[in-house]
């Protein structure tokens, strides 16, 4: 029996935080912070239109969700001030020796460009289902027809939830008149 050695990391394994806090984990501060002040800054320019059914308007979700941003920005960089840091991961068997799986990004990076170019022509059902049955394949699926349906059934669904659901009418392409 051979023995292997695995790269089993944990907290104490792993080198101390450096004074004063990682420097990524700041630029991931500022960029929550950021984005929150993109959306307080956009939902600004939302006109407060209110209606009997909804007595709040439109501006009141992005302005939460600007502010928890900002908040919870703060409240990151002072947990990485105080030299806070995050678990190491341990529950997945990963091989970190592994490079990256760049024809794997390349087919999902195609199918996402197949469907932004073909959802006007040909609708949301088919780039849909394209798109659904195109990431399986990308990720290793190889159940072509099981994909298929699947799909299908998928972007059908998606397709009437948005239009009976939320009321949204996504685009049918070549199949209007019929869906």
């Amino acid at each position: 029996m051979s023995s292997e050695v695995k790269d089993e990391r944990t907290v104490e394994d792993s080198p101390p935080p450096r004074e004063g806090g990682d420097r990524a984990q700041y630029g991931v501060c500022v960029f929550l912070a950021l984005l929150g002040t993109a959306v307080i800054v956009d939902a600004l320019g939302i006109p407060h239109i209110t209606s009997g059914p909804d007595p709040v308007g439109p501006r009141a979700v992005p302005l939460i969700l600007g502010a928890l941003l900002v908040l919870f920005a703060v409240l990151y960089a002072v947990d990485v001030a105080r030299g806070g840091r995050g678990e190491p991961e341990a529950g997945e068997d990963v091989d970190l020796s592994g490079g990256s799986d760049w024809r794997t990004v390349a087919l999902l990076v195609a199918v996402f460009v197949a469907n932004a170019l073909l959802i006007e022509r040909l609708g949301w059902v088919i780039s849909g289902a394209l798109l659904f049955w195109g990431t399986a394949f990308a990720l290793g699926n190889r159940h072509y027809i099981r994909n298929l349906l699947t799909a299908v059934t998928l972007s059908l669904t998606t397709f009437y939830a948005f239009a009976i659901g939320l009321g949204v009418n996504l685009p049918a392409g070549v199949l209007q008149g019929i869906l």
